[in-house]
């Protein structure tokens, strides 16, 4: 398979669009219950910038979009649902990863470190892997970010960007548009598919008014019983019965 044949020009300006919403995002407050907020795009920056400019430096047909950082996955990686072996091992990506200012002692930083699974992670690039077998014819038309870099704690518990209040939301949610939409300029893609409901939602939210077909597959959370009895043959039929791939 040869290399993705890279665009720096595009390249620098995802870089770009992804540091414009880390200082936007790291100018917003959030209240209890939030206890505390990751931001990836600033302590794990290394190896998001790597993704970046590694396998988004090239036009698209297919963007996947995500909800936010998982904890055992982007939140260590700085990459979209990026659990340890799948980013090093498959992608070849490992930079060093700092720690935030105020660290969850619930949830530590491990970085490349992290011995937990991102189950999340291990369905949805487990499944690209076994369909495509190498990075480079993935990402030749496909691409994965997500729509919200932040991840959200109470204590030990996950919160997701849809359990905050509206005036919290709110300019979170303008940021993040923002930025979904740049990316979607700079990619060029066909289709945009949400990695579950709420997701595809805040997309066609986010892109209204663009030339972009739309849909979602069935989320990878452990937390979702369908996913569970077989998430990527789910998955998979999602994607063929829109035409996103063939049979």
């Amino acid at each position: 398979m040869k290399p993705i044949e890279a665009d720096s020009l595009l390249a620098e300006a995802l870089v770009e669009a992804a540091r414009t919403l880390s200082a936007e995002v790291d100018a917003l407050s959030f209240a209890a219950p939030v206890s505390h907020v990751y931001n990836p795009l600033d302590y794990a920056w290394g190896p998001n910038e790597l993704y970046l400019r590694r396998f988004g430096a090239s036009r698209k047909r297919v963007i996947f979009v995500g909800m936010n950082p998982g904890p055992f996955g982007m939140v260590q990686t700085g990459v979209p649902f990026g659990e340890v072996d799948t980013v090093r091992d498959w992608m070849g990506l490992e930079a060093a990863v700092a720690r935030p200012a105020q660290e969850n002692p619930k949830r530590p930083i491990e970085g490349f470190g992290c011995s937990r699974s991102e189950v999340s992670g291990r369905r949805l690039w487990g499944l690209f892997r076994e369909r495509f077998g190498v990075p480079e014819a993935f990402f030749a038309e496909h691409y994965v970010a997500n729509y919200c870099p932040l991840a959200f704690f109470e204590g030990g518990r996950n919160l997701t960007p849809d359990k905050l209040p509206a005036a919290e939301f709110a300019p979170l949610e303008a940021a993040c548009d923002a930025h979904l939409r740049r990316v979607v300029e700079l990619l060029e893609p066909q289709w945009v598919i949400g990695v579950g409901v709420w997701a595809e939602g805040r997309a066609r939210a986010a892109l209204g008014g663009l030339a972009l077909k739309f849909g979602r597959v069935l989320h990878p959370s452990p937390a979702s019983p369908a996913a569970n009895r077989g998430w990527s043959p789910a998955a998979t039929r999602q994607l063929v019965e829109l035409g996103v791939w063939q049979e």
